[in-house]
C-alpha cells in the first residue's frame, strides 16, 4: 500500500506496542471512542473487539477508506481532515475517549483544537514524537517547558505512558515517540479569557531568557498588585502563575 507523505503517515506494526496500547486503554462496553488516523487498522482491529458501546474513526486518507470500511463495517468511519471537520459535531454528548497515532505534523495544532471540547472528554491517548510528549508533560525550571506546556497543562493531566522506538513503524520515522495519557482537569484554575493566556504565553516565550517584566512590558502588567516575582523568566512561572497575568489583563480591560 502507497505511503502518502504528505498526510504524514508511519503505520504502527509493532503487535506488543499496540497490546500494550490497548492494556492502557482499557476501553469498557459503556466508552465512546473517537480514533483518529486508523490508517491500515492496526490499532483499530485490537480495540473494535472490545465492547466499546460507540467507536467511530477519522481517516484523511481516501485510499484506505475502502479497506476500513470492509474490516470494521459497524464503526461510523468519517473520511476526512481532523484539523478541518467540525470537532463539535464529532464529540456529540459527552464522555469521549480519544485515541490516535497522530502523524507529528498535526500533533500540536490538533491538541490546540481539542482542547477547546474538554467538557466533551473523558481522556486522550495520543502516540506522538517524544519531544512534542516532553513539551506536553514538562515541568517549570526545564527546557522544554514552553508555551505548549502551559496550555496543555491548564487543560489536562498529562501522563507519559512509555516510549516508542522507529522499528516499530513502516516506514520507521527518524526519531523516537512516546504513547500519552492526557485527562481534562476539573479543577482548572478561573480563567476570564483564554485569549489572554495566549497573548501573554506568546511574549513570556518570545523571549525566554528574559526577565518576564521585560518579556510583558508591553503588556502594562501592575507587578506591584501581583503575588509574582516580575524578575523571573518565562521558564521558572507555574500554570497559575500564568493564570494570574492573563486575569490581570482581563481585570485592566474591565476598568
Amino acid at each position: 500500500m502507497v505511503v502518502r507523505k504528505r498526510f504524514g503517515q508511519n503505520f504502527l506494526i509493532d503487535e506488543v506496542v499496540i497490546e500494550d496500547i490497548a492494556t492502557a486503554i482499557a476501553i469498557s462496553d459503556q466508552d465512546q471512542v473517537l480514533e483518529i488516523g486508523p490508517g491500515r487498522g492496526a490499532l483499530t482491529e485490537v480495540l473494535y473487539n472490545s465492547v466499546a458501546a460507540k467507536y467511530r474513526a477519522v481517516e484523511i486518507d481516501r485510499d484506505l477508506i475502502e479497506a476500513l470500511s470492509a474490516r470494521f463495517p459497524h464503526i461510523d468511519l468519517v473520511d476526512g481532515d481532523i484539523l478541518k471537520l467540525p470537532i463539535d459535531e464529532l464529540l456529540c454528548g459527552s464522555s469521549w475517549r480519544i485515541i490516535g497515532n497522530l502523524p507529528y505534523n498535526i500533533s500540536t495544532p490538533l491538541l490546540v483544537r481539542l482542547f477547546g471540547f474538554s467538557e466533551a472528554i473523558c481522556d486522550m491517548h495520543f502516540m506522538l514524537q517524544k519531544e512534542v510528549g516532553q513539551r506536553l508533560s514538562a515541568s517549570p525550571g526545564t527546557k522544554q517547558w514552553g508555551r505548549l506546556s502551559v496550555l496543555a497543562q491548564f487543560h489536562c493531566n498529562i501522563e507519559e505512558l512509555f516510549f516508542v522506538g522507529p522499528e516499530s513503524f513502516r516506514p520507521a520515522p527518524k526519531v523516537d515517540s512516546s504513547f500519552l495519557r492526557l485527562v481534562p482537569r476539573k479543577d482548572k484554575p478561573y480563567l476570564e479569557d483564554e485569549k489572554n493566556l495566549s497573548l501573554v504565553l506568546r511574549h513570556a516565550f518570545s523571549g525566554r531568557r528574559k526577565r518576564i517584566r521585560n518579556s510583558l512590558k508591553m503588556l502594562n502588567i501592575s507587578w506591584q498588585t501581583l503575588s509574582l516575582c516580575p524578575d523571573k523568566r518565562a521558564d521558572q512561572l507555574t500554570v497559575d502563575d500564568y493564570v494570574i497575568l492573563a486575569n490581570e489583563i482581563a481585570l485592566r480591560r474591565e476598568d
